[in-house]
């Protein structure tokens, strides 16, 4: 979104012209970072405005947060808009809003100083608040843009801002696109939209493609397009070289969930059902190639066995060890439940006679608190933590190809010592247990053997790789 400009003149536009402009819907995000600012950074765990709010110790930290997320909201558009008029539109919007959460965010905090109301038990209405203020603000600038442009752009707002009406997603939807001419204007949506089921609440920050495959199904659409800022690729370019990817160009469901496993999601999981019932296809295509057709998702099976796609993901891995395990039921239940109170996305788990590993995605603090509650429940247990990674080829159907044999050689090649494998009876995936500063040069080393076909090249590729680690 960030780079809105070149988007309005090859996505937007292009080569259409008159009603080609048109029969099309728009589902934007927020622009870079925004999210991140106001609720908290996804990958460092940062606080932004909703964190902060959410442990004030009357400092009133959110405040100075806030107004930074007007701030950087107004460099977005400063920096894309050049109407004078455009301007003082975005800036009116970011201050109406901004000074909206503001005043609501006090009156909620005055609210709970009386003993009978608890700030915890509107947290989450707070999230889904402050959520829906960046993808509204890069809809409205984006429909400013198109507008500007010739364009019958229309700004779909279904953040539910100061609507009073308790609603289903299907009905905000409904009541969004309602008298809508598609034949004739170019609604752009917000990706989150306020509604009684809380998207925020089941999906977290994968409400906008929720939201769009929602749109999608309502619609009736013919497809349904991902656009992302590259291809969907056999590799990260940055690691194995932009001339070594290669684009999947078609690929099924299965390959996506390991895919949105492994933290690279091409759609929601619960996205992705949406559309296959309602018969809508999918396509993931580059952006700023509005041309190339990408890559199509459906529940095709593979013309042929074989590797697609080599991703890496670093984890932290929770061991547990109990002599007295054997043949005791409980152990897994106990530790799957501190796992869910402290909300802990599991990546991969494994265990033996005595052991349970299970590989999450968490920060360490969160781990350790899960160790704490597990040292209570089982004293006697040795239970430890690592940061590792886990490098995963995946294929529609990996039979035959010897996926797992041939990528333990393509690490020994390449001076990679490998701590644990995984490959399941289906045939989806082979993952590989690294440490986590092995992960970039696991991957090349992969890609080399199992994608390019290479290998014998993958001790140079995965030495590459870990030299420039």
């Amino acid at each position: 979104m960030s780079r809105l400009r070149e988007l309005r003149d090859t996505l937007f536009t292009g080569t259409r012209e008159g009603g080609d402009l048109y029969h099309r819907i728009f589902v934007v995000s927020a622009f870079g970072g925004i999210t991140d600012l106001l609720l908290e950074h996804k990958k460092s765990g940062a606080p932004g405005v909703y964190a902060l709010f959410a442990n004030d110790d009357n400092d009133h930290g959110w405040l100075d947060a806030l107004t930074e997320v007007g701030a950087q909201m107004g460099k977005a558009h400063n920096g894309l808009l050049e109407h004078p008029a455009d301007l003082t539109a975005a800036d009116e919007f970011v201050r109406e809003r901004i000074e909206g959460a503001r005043s609501c965010l006090f009156d909620l905090q005055r609210l709970c100083s009386y003993g009978h109301f608890r700030l915890s038990s509107h947290m989450a209405v707070i999230r889904e608040l402050l959520s829906g203020l960046g993808e509204a603000h890069s809809a409205f600038v984006t429909t400013l843009m198109l507008q500007r442009a010739g364009i019958a752009a229309r700004f779909i707002d279904l953040s539910g801002w100061r609507d009073e009406n308790e609603v289903t997603l299907g009905q905000r939807i409904a009541a969004g696109l309602d008298r809508v001419d598609l034949a004739s204007e170019l609604p752009v949506v917000t990706g989150y939209a306020q509604c009684s089921e809380g998207l925020m609440r089941e999906f977290d920050r994968g409400y906008s493609e929720v939201t769009f495959a929602n749109i999608a199904a309502h619609t009736g659409a013919a497809e349904a397009i991902i656009h992302k800022e590259f291809h969907l690729s056999s590799a990260d370019p940055k690691l194995v070289g932009p001339g070594e990817v290669r684009k999947l160009g078609h690929t099924n469901y299965d390959v996506a969930d390991q895919l949105s496993n492994m933290g690279m999601e091409a759609i929601h999981p619960k996205a992705a059902k949406t559309l296959r019932q309602a018969d809508v296809a999918l396509r993931v295509t580059n952006a700023f190639e509005p041309d190339d057709p990408g890559t199509l998702i459906d529940d095709q099976p593979a013309e042929a066995p074989g590797v697609e796609i080599v991703t890496g993901l670093k984890v932290i891995a929770l061991e547990v060890f109990e002599q007295d395990m054997v043949g005791v039921k409980g152990y897994d239940s106990a530790i799957l439940d501190a796992l869910s109170r402290h909300k802990v996305r599991i990546v991969s788990k494994t265990s033996n006679a005595n052991t349970i590993t299970h590989y999450v995605e968490a920060s360490l603090k969160t781990v350790r608190r899960v160790v704490r509650d597990l040292e209570q429940t089982y004293p006697s247990a040795d239970i430890g933590t690592r940061t590792l990674c886990i490098v995963s080829a995946i294929g529609r159907d990996l039979t035959g190809t010897r996926a797992l044999t041939r990528g333990l050689q393509s690490m020994e090649r390449a001076g990679l010592a490998v701590i644990a494998a995984h490959q399941t009876p289906r045939n989806v995936d082979v993952q590989f247990v690294l440490g986590a500063e092995a992960m970039d040069a696991a991957i090349a080393a992969l890609h080399a053997a199992l994608i390019a076909g290479r290998d014998g090249d993958a001790q140079a590729s995965g030495a590459e790789a870990l030299k420039a680690a």
